[in-house]
C-alpha cells in the first residue's frame, strides 16, 4: 500500500473569517504543505509548496500585491527540495510532480524540479498558460515561478486511463488512474476553486485518504457546510461548483470511510 509523507513548505497568514464565514477576524496560519506519495513503483511529489521563487518574484511590482494581501513565510530550509533530501529522495528519484492546480502557493517550488515529468489538468492549463498582468493575479498565478520549457515535460491528466470507483469512495464515482502507481494512486476532478482543480485518493495501510488540496481551507467548513468569507468568491473560479465539491466532501465525511486531507488546514 501507499504511504504519504506530508511537507509544510512555508505558510501564509489570514483573517480565520476568510477561511470559514463567522469565525472572526484572528489571523491564522495557513501551512502550505506537499505530499510525497510513495507506492511500490514510484514516487510522486503532490504540489510544492512556496519557494524562494515565489519571494523572487512578488517582491515588486504588480505581484507584490499576493504577498501584501496574503503575507508570506518561508525560510529556505523548508523548501520541498530540501525536504525530499533529508527523507534521502533525490529529484530524478520521482516519477513525476503532480499539481493539484496553478496558484504560486502550489507551484513554487517547480523551478527546483526542472525536467520532472509533471502531470496536471490540461483543460486548467489551457485556461491559465496565457494569464498575465492583473488577470493573472485575480487567478493568484504567478507566471515567473514557471520553468523554461516546462510544456516539454508535462502530461495533461486526461490522458490517463479513466477508472470507475468502488461505494466506499462514493459520491465520486470516476478518477484518471495515475501510471506506474498500481491504482493506490486515483486523480479526481474537485472543481470550483481554480480552474483544474484536482484532489487525489490515496491508497494507503490504513485506508483511502483524499488529499482534497483547496476543496476547503478548514476541516469544518466540508463538516458544517459552512463556506469562506463570501469576498473569497472574487477570486474562486466558479462559486456554485466550488460548493457543489463541498458537499461531496461533506457526504464522503459523515460516511467516515476516507480521512480528508487540506493543503492548508490550520488553526480555523
Amino acid at each position: 500500500m501507499a504511504t504519504i509523507t506530508v511537507f509544510e513548505a512555508g505558510y501564509c497568514t489570514h483573517a480565520a473569517c476568510m477561511a470559514l464565514r463567522g469565525a472572526g477576524m484572528k489571523v491564522c496560519r495557513f501551512p502550505a504543505r506537499a505530499y510525497l506519495i510513495e507506492t511500490a513503483n514510484g514516487r510522486f511529489l503532490w504540489d510544492t509548496g512556496y519557494a524562494s521563487h515565489f519571494i523572487d518574484s512578488t517582491r515588486t511590482g504588480l505581484f507584490a500585491w499576493y504577498r501584501r494581501v496574503t503575507p508570506v513565510y518561508f525560510d529556505e530550509r523548508e523548501a520541498v527540495v530540501a525536504q525530499l533530501r533529508q527523507c534521502g529522495v533525490r529529484t530524478k528519484d520521482l516519477s513525476a510532480v503532480i499539481l493539484s492546480h496553478f496558484h504560486g502557493d502550489h507551484i513554487a517550488g517547480l523551478r527546483d524540479l526542472q525536467g520532472t515529468p509533471t502531470w496536471l489538468s490540461g483543460a486548467g492549463w489551457l485556461r491559465t498558460r496565457s494569464l498575465t498582468g492583473i488577470r493573472a493575479l485575480r487567478q493568484g498565478f504567478v507566471p515567473g515561478l514557471i520553468p523554461p520549457e516546462f510544456e516539454s515535460s508535462m502530461t495533461a491528466i486526461e490522458s490517463f486511463p479513466r477508472v470507475g470507483l468502488s461505494a466506499e469512495l462514493a459520491p465520486f464515482t470516476q478518477a484518471y488512474e495515475a501510471p506506474g502507481a498500481d491504482g493506490e494512486l486515483l486523480i479526481v476532478e474537485l472543481p470550483g476553486h481554480a480552474p483544474g482543480h484536482l484532489g487525489a485518493f490515496v491508497a494507503t495501510a490504513s485506508g483511502w485518504v483524499l488529499l482534497a488540496s483547496d476543496a476547503a481551507w478548514s476541516a469544518s467548513s466540508y463538516r458544517q457546510l459552512v463556506g469562506p468569507s463570501r469576498l473569497a468568491h472574487l477570486i474562486m473560479d466558479e462559486p456554485a461548483r466550488y460548493y457543489a465539491t463541498l458537499r461531496m466532501l461533506n457526504q464522503l465525511y459523515r460516511d467516515g470511510r476516507v480521512s480528508i486531507c487540506l493543503t492548508h488546514e490550520g488553526a480555523v
